[in-house]
């Protein structure tokens, strides 16, 4: 598998509650959260292009645009070439039209 999953291609919202020791949970935006004082997300398409919404100020999410890149379709570089960030590395534990884990 060269691609990553086509369910990846969307908004993901942290779904903290659900997260172990080493595999951060996400679900689509529609998913019934409890409350919380803001979420961080990201979001992926299939073009390259990444956003990252840390949380901001007030706990409402802020966008920091970037791109991603794969060579086996699981194990994800992301970069942020134009917000002078540190990029990251995410490794696809599974993903579907419900859920995306992650680790890294």
């Amino acid at each position: 598998m060269n691609e990553p999953p086509p369910a990846l291609f969307r908004s993901w919202i942290h779904s903290r509650e659900e997260d172990s020791a080493d595999v951060s949970v996400y679900r689509p935006a529609d998913h019934p959260f409890p409350p919380s004082r803001g979420r961080e997300g990201m979001e992926f398409a299939a073009d390259g292009t990444f956003i990252d919404h840390p949380i901001g100020r007030g706990d409402a999410p802020d966008s920091v645009p970037g791109v991603w890149q794969t060579k086996d379709g699981v194990r994800l570089t992301i970069s942020f070439p134009t917000a002078g960030r540190p990029g990251r590395e995410l490794e696809i534990v599974s993903c579907d039209e419900s859920a995306l884990r992650v680790r890294g």
